[in-house]
């Protein structure tokens, strides 16, 4: 994970617009917002996304 998809992930998590487990709104609001770089990332490193947002440890 980059810094740029971590601080991605945290600002859709302060918006506080949608649960951070429910990965499709994550994924809907990411292209919105134009953070493509995280968009790709939970395609690809879904695994590694979950592990984040349960433990706040990058894997």
């Amino acid at each position: 994970m980059t810094e740029k998809i971590r601080e991605q992930i945290m600002a859709i998590r302060d918006s506080g617009e949608t649960n951070m487990l429910d990965t499709r709104t994550v994924q809907w609001i990411a292209n919105r917002e134009g953070y493509y770089e995280l968009v790709v990332y939970l395609e690809e490193h879904s695994k590694e996304y979950w592990h984040f947002i349960m433990t706040g440890e990058e894997s």
